[in-house]
């Protein structure tokens, strides 16, 4: 049987390969200019693109390009197994005219929860590693949900955090970094939560709270809201199967946690979804068409974002 490809996908591959006064209808043509609308000025903090080892649908460089080229402010390029710090120091130098910033997950790879490696971050050129993941595909947590056998990254022990942990949350505090929650789980990211702000941490973020294996309910982000944490709601493919049930269930919780507690972003760059910006900007759209205003909408994909970054 004939595969049928989804319209974004259609649209997309369109809008690179054809020129530009014979690419699309007036009605795609359409589309596409609101999403590029809806993403100007806008922050996506996770972003995923080549290099890496798995399947990417862009690099590093060609993404921001086309955030660049639609007005984005600022991107976050997260990978999941090495620091990215140095790579927003040169992308920066290719594609000036958006502020490009990196981070770190304490997977493996870096020696899970590794002080050594957060240091190092802050030291590399341009000082541009922001964000602190704590473990993500390596997260006890996620290992145990995907119910695989393989060594996994542990940030509790009880009812504690463990001592490494804590230390790693003290260089977040010590060099104004942003504390994401990574794949914890729920009651795990509030015990991060509860010692960042013990220990002075500016800036947090629960790690898209409502996607697996995460799944905070609604009291537990209203919680950590009141930690003084941002709560990251991610758009992903903005179709499919389940994703407008999916983008209902956001909206919903956006609204029981407040515009002012969240942050949009669309944690793409995998093959077969919409680039980043494409959609990011369908989810910006998909937001406002379930009554969000655009006060609320550039609060959490415009100015919340900027506060989580530092950027004034």
């Amino acid at each position: 049987m004939k595969k049928i490809l989804p319209a974004w996908i259609v649209l997309v591959a369109l809008m690179a390969a054809w020129p530009s006064s014979t690419r699309v209808t007036s009605a795609q043509s359409a589309a596409a200019s609101d999403a590029a609308r809806a993403v100007a000025g806008a922050i996506d903090i996770h972003v995923h693109g080549y290099p890496d080892d798995r399947p990417r649908s862009i690099d590093a460089i060609e993404v921001a390009k086309l955030a660049q080229s639609r007005g984005m402010r600022a991107i976050v390029l997260k990978n999941h197994y090495e620091s990215t710090a140095g790579l927003a120091y040169l992308v920066r130098k290719v594609v000036p005219g958006i502020e490009v910033f990196g981070g770190i997950d304490l997977n493996l790879t870096v020696g899970g929860i590794n002080a050594a490696a957060v240091e190092h971050m802050t030291r590399v050129s341009g000082q541009w590693g922001r964000i602190v993941w704590m473990p993500t595909f390596d997260a006890e947590n996620q290992v145990r949900y995907s119910k695989e056998t393989r060594p996994f990254v542990s940030v509790s022990r009880g009812d504690d955090l463990l001592p490494e942990v804590k230390a790693v949350i003290g260089l977040i505090a010590r060099h104004n970094l942003v504390l994401a929650t990574g794949h914890s789980s729920a009651i795990e990211g509030l015990m991060l939560l509860r010692e960042g702000r013990r220990q002075g941490v500016r800036q947090m973020v629960v790690t898209h709270a409502t996607f697996q294996p995460v799944l905070m309910d609604v009291p537990q982000m209203q919680e950590a809201a009141k930690l003084g944490a941002f709560i990251e709601f991610v758009g992903g493919a903005p179709e499919g199967p389940g994703a407008q049930a999916r983008l209902d269930r956001i909206a919903d919780a956006i609204r029981q946690v407040g515009p002012a507690s969240s942050i949009l972003s669309s944690d793409l760059g995998q093959q077969g979804n919409p680039l980043p910006p494409d959609g990011f900007g369908a989810f910006i759209l998909a937001l406002r068409a379930r009554g969000f205003s655009d006060r609320e909408l550039d609060l959490m994909s415009k100015e919340n974002p900027a506060r989580l970054l530092g950027l004034r």
